[in-house]
């Protein structure tokens, strides 16, 4: 194990609970606490991020994982997050630690105050020996308004916190080059790039609602905020200890060197699309030469609905993905904007701005090793035609 002093560790709601009882597997986590209480005792600061709690609540509300909609999720994320969160303190308090619990939503992730926010939170309880407990408040996100899985929840916690491991702990003992249900599957040990192994993600468990695939997101999401990730199985005797110490075998993804500033980190790791937009070939260019700024001129079309100050991500007209910035006009205001290229922004908007909708300072072009986003097919709206 390494001199560093933050670990995050992402636990799937298969390892938390009975997949026909759905009743908490006690025996794991008995497991799971009695080593962060070793790492803890070491001087390891541990953020738990758990699922479990909807899985926990479906027996209160008469629902299974195959029946239950978005409603009576909802309601049984409510009723399970007391029974985990209840078994958690207890079993905390057998090794002689506290926890604390922070539910969050997409917004506080995405939106740059609420993320300090948590982070000063996070911090408080580090240095006060209280372990956070981080899950997606399941109980009031809707479908369109959530981050949808913990894995990549849980690396952009690591990127908060400045941690060196992410560990993801899951029902299988890691990636392989193709489901490992085929014959021949080769198992990874390590890798650097995940994009070589998108192709082999394919399924999620009966409780979950990641894969591998999400798995793999979070990976290159930490690795570009200097943190590796480990995936792992989650077994029930020294789940994590036996992974760090390199007892069993596990996958890793490696750390990207040194990473960027903590701004550039953020700007870059997205978990939602604010919006996007597509440039002209010449503008694509540009960026592609160095950092440059965004002019409405270089706009050729518009997709989604945004805010200032939402993150955009940057396509050229082929569909490929250049950066992703921060954006000083609200959708309306760029269009309104790339329609009228010769007017002045007082002019258009009734108020004087920088012309430059993304500006340099706030935008981060892309490196050939991050997963890109898709480049957006529908809800645009044309700005010119060329």
């Amino acid at each position: 194990m390494s001199s560093q002093k933050r670990i995050v560790v992402k636990i799937g709601s298969s390892l938390l609970a009975h997949s026909q009882q759905l009743t908490l597997r006690y025996a794991f986590m008995h497991g799971l606490l009695s080593d962060i209480a070793k790492l803890k005792e070491q001087g390891y600061d541990v953020v738990l991020m758990s699922s479990g709690a909807v899985a926990l609540g479906l027996n209160a509300v008469g629902k299974t994982p195959e029946d239950a909609g978005l409603l009576d999720k909802q309601a049984a994320a409510a009723c399970g997050q007391l029974l985990l969160l209840n078994a958690y303190k207890q079993v905390a308090h057998e090794f002689g630690f506290d926890i604390a619990q922070i539910l969050v939503t997409i917004g506080d992730m995405e939106e740059r105050r609420r993320f300090i926010n948590a982070k000063n939170t996070i911090e408080r309880l580090f240095e006060n020996g209280i372990m956070p407990i981080v899950n997606e408040n399941d109980t009031l996100t809707t479908e369109e308004l959530r981050v949808g899985d913990n894995d990549r929840l849980a690396a952009k916690v690591a990127q908060m916190i400045q941690a060196d491991h992410l560990v993801l702990l899951t029902s299988v003992d890691g990636l392989y080059d193709r489901p490992p249900s085929e014959p021949g599957a080769q198992f990874i040990e390590k890798l650097e790039d995940v994009s070589e192994y998108l192709s082999a993600t394919v399924g999620t468990s009966v409780l979950g609602s990641g894969g591998m695939l999400t798995k793999l997101q979070a990976a290159n999401m930490a690795q570009h905020a200097g943190c590796s990730t480990i995936i792992a199985e989650g077994v029930i005797e020294r789940p994590l200890l036996s992974v760090l110490e390199g007892e069993r075998r596990h996958t890793t993804c490696v750390a990207m060197g040194t990473p960027a500033s903590a701004w550039k980190v953020w700007l870059t790791n997205r978990l939602q699309v604010a919006g996007s937009l597509i440039l002209t070939q010449a503008a694509a260019d540009r960026l592609r030469k160095g950092e440059s700024a965004i002019s409405h001129t270089d706009i050729v079309s518009i997709h989604g609905s945004f805010h200032k100050g939402d993150i955009l991500h940057v396509y050229d007209e082929g569909g490929c993905e250049l950066a992703r910035g921060l954006t000083n006009f609200s959708s309306e205001e760029v269009l309104v904007l790339a329609r009228h290229p010769e007017a002045s922004t007082a002019e258009l908007l009734g108020y004087s701005a920088v012309p430059d909708v993304i500006t340099t300072k706030n935008m981060v072009i892309l490196e050939e090793n991050h997963l890109p986003w898709q480049v957006p097919t529908d809800d645009h709206q044309v700005v010119a035609s060329l």
